[in-house]
């Protein structure tokens, strides 16, 4: 396996890899219209059968279809490699109008462009490259549709071909230049509380405010924050109240949950949990928890690393690694302790924000590097 062979497989292709993620950020597909993200599984579908992929797609109804993708033998004794992605976005149909897909200053801008169709574009490109130099791998490519809003549905797909696999090359766009090998879990919680309500100028006494109780609550919940352990709770969202002239019956708060361990996931839960209001005439209920488990930087996801580095180094350029307090598919496949390396997409900015770009100078050298990587791995 020569990384400057592989190098120069890609470099043919620079112009059908240009085209080809044109066509699919101008799919628009945001996480909540099946029929447009199916739009785009179609396309991708299209591409893969092209240079031999065996198809699956795993139909839903409430998002679009998971597509999953087999390349390489179909019989061998080598596990696949897993590669993750998603073809939701978080931008509405007709952003396009307003974020045109264009080519100026280096860059290639679009809906959707970083974050990750830049990614599917550049697994395709990898396939193609190592089909060329006859360096047959058994690889899974997984494409969910409802990564951005939870991947509630496609998340056991994830877990069953990622306890298959030998590795996880997750196709979310790098750290700035670096690939990712930590990144931490995430949480929700909703945060509710029932009061009594009263006319706030004639039975006054007779309310019990779900508000002031909230706000209490809001800087209890605040101080569960601990940079120390790299735990952050953030109350992102309040809500509560009918008019200034009613004393509140309900009031809520939406709380986002940060945690690099594992292990704090309980100790979080048991903070929550513990919650009690201070008038014994409102209600408090507490739902939710951490939904997506922290990835940490183990031996596996090291090896990986340092795998990639010389890899990058023998095609011409320097790699570092990153940990992220986002999160993504490869959090479910690191917990379950299967290597995982992530940021193996593209380089950019503005991913979820109207400048979402590209950089075109890195798109070929990053896809020969996912390439090596997947002929290198045992």
């Amino acid at each position: 396996m020569d990384p400057k062979a592989i190098l120069s497989a890609v470099e043919n292709q620079e112009g059908l890899i240009e085209e080809t993620l044109r066509a699919l950020v101008q799919q628009e597909s945001p996480s909540e219209d099946p029929q447009a993200v199916n739009a785009a599984v179609g396309l991708v579908e299209q591409w893969a059968e092209e240079i031999g992929a065996r198809s699956k797609r795993h139909r839903q109804h409430q998002f679009g279809d998971v597509l999953e993708l087999r390349f390489g033998p179909s019989r061998s004794k080598q596990k696949p490699i897993l590669l993750l992605g998603h073809l939701d976005t978080v931008w509405p149909l007709g952003t396009l109008k307003s974020m045109p897909w264009r080519k100026a200053n280096g860059r290639l801008w679009g809906p959707g462009v970083l974050d990750m169709k830049a990614g599917v574009v550049m697994a395709l490109a990898a396939v193609r490259s190592l089909q060329q130099l006859k360096l047959a791998h058994p690889i899974t490519l997984l494409l969910n549709s409802d990564e951005e809003v939870g991947s509630t549905i496609s998340r056991p797909i994830t877990e069953k071909l990622a306890g298959d696999s030998s590795a996880v090359l997750v196709l979310e766009p790098a750290q700035g230049l670096a690939y990712k090998t930590a990144r931490k879990g995430v949480g929700q919680y909703n945060v509710q509380v029932t009061g009594v309500g009263a006319h706030s100028g004639v039975d006054f006494e007779r309310g019990h405010s779900a508000i002031l109780e909230l706000t209490k609550l809001v800087q209890t919940i605040s101080g569960f924050t601990n940079l120390q352990r790299k735990l952050t709770v953030n109350c992102g969202v309040i809500a509560g109240g009918t008019r200034s002239n009613v004393v509140p019956s309900h009031a809520s708060a939406e709380v986002d949950v940060r945690i690099a361990k594992a292990s704090d996931a309980a100790y979080v839960d048991r903070l929550f949990r513990k919650l009690k209001v201070s008038d014994p005439h409102c209600k408090l209920t507490i739902t939710g928890g951490i939904n997506r488990p922290p990835m940490e930087r183990k031996s596996g996801t090291i090896a990986l690393f340092k795998k990639a580095r010389e890899l990058a180094a023998q095609i011409g350029f320097s790699l570092e690694e990153a940990s992220t307090g986002g999160g993504s598919d490869g959090n479910f496949t690191a917990a379950l302790g299967v290597p995982t390396l992530d940021g193996m997409g593209a380089v950019g900015d503005g991913a979820h924000a109207a400048h979402e770009s590209v950089v075109i100078e890195h798109l070929v050298p990053r896809t020969a590097l996912l390439a090596a990587m997947i002929a290198s791995i045992e």
